[in-house]
């Protein structure tokens, strides 16, 4: 039998980047309960407790999909598997990049590393300070009263728990527009793969070529001019 015959289907190897999306948006799905005295982390700890896991479940089914498409002769197999290394890639920059910035916020509110003291829940231990209850943006009344009430929980003043709050809400919105977007791009490739007649997929030099994921990354990672 040769090894044209072994290869997967154009439907077998649009599935699995179907579902290799699927497992992306699960990411943003995630919820993982938060203590009173991290809720400013709330934002992103789902994501941070599912990253890893759907990077490690991608990596797995990417060398299962090498293993069953041994020879990479059709132009369908070296597309899919552009798009899911594309994708496996960039999902693991993105989440490392969420697990540095939550590292960030962990050591602004003086979340130990290493033992301190006389401070059991790990926090700066500064408490709410009514004096510098000063903040950029206005917050109505019952907005400000929430503040106050969850930046004590958290032994921080309410700037401060502003502050780390905001950091944890632009991470939470950077890995959910990588997700958004890689997952797009796997239903993408996944269309164009299944739709191709006859497994005559584009692996030539024109801009509909390369898969979406790529194409994308290639954009990123174009200089600002």
């Amino acid at each position: 039998m040769s090894t044209t015959e072994n290869s997967l289907t154009r439907y077998e190897l649009a599935e699995r980047l179907t579902a290799a999306a699927h497992s992306v948006s699960s990411i943003l799905t995630t919820e993982f309960p938060t203590a009173a005295n991290r809720s400013y982390l709330h934002p992103v700890l789902g994501q941070l407790a599912a990253g890893p896991r759907v990077i490690g479940e991608l990596n797995d089914r990417f060398e299962e999909l090498v293993t069953a498409e041994p020879s990479l002769v059709t132009p369908a197999g070296l597309f899919t598997l552009a798009s899911y290394a594309s994708a496996l890639g960039w999902l693991t920059e993105s989440v490392t990049e969420l697990t540095v910035a939550v590292d960030r916020i962990c050591t602004r509110v003086g979340i130990p590393t290493t033992p301190r003291t006389p401070d059991t829940d790990g926090t700066a231990g500064t408490g709410p300070d009514e004096e510098n209850d000063t903040f950029d943006f206005t917050f109505s009344a019952l907005e400000l009263a929430a503040i106050r009430t969850a930046a004590e929980a958290a032994g921080l003043t309410p700037v401060d728990y502003v502050e780390v709050l905001s950091q944890a809400l632009l991470a939470g919105s950077r890995i959910t527009d990588a997700c958004m977007e890689i997952s797009s791009g796997l239903r993408d490739d996944a269309a164009y793969v299944l739709d191709e007649a006859n497994d005559h997929v584009r692996t030539d030099d024109g801009p509909g070529s390369l898969p979406t994921l790529v194409r994308s990354l290639l954009t990123r990672m174009e200089p600002a001019k």
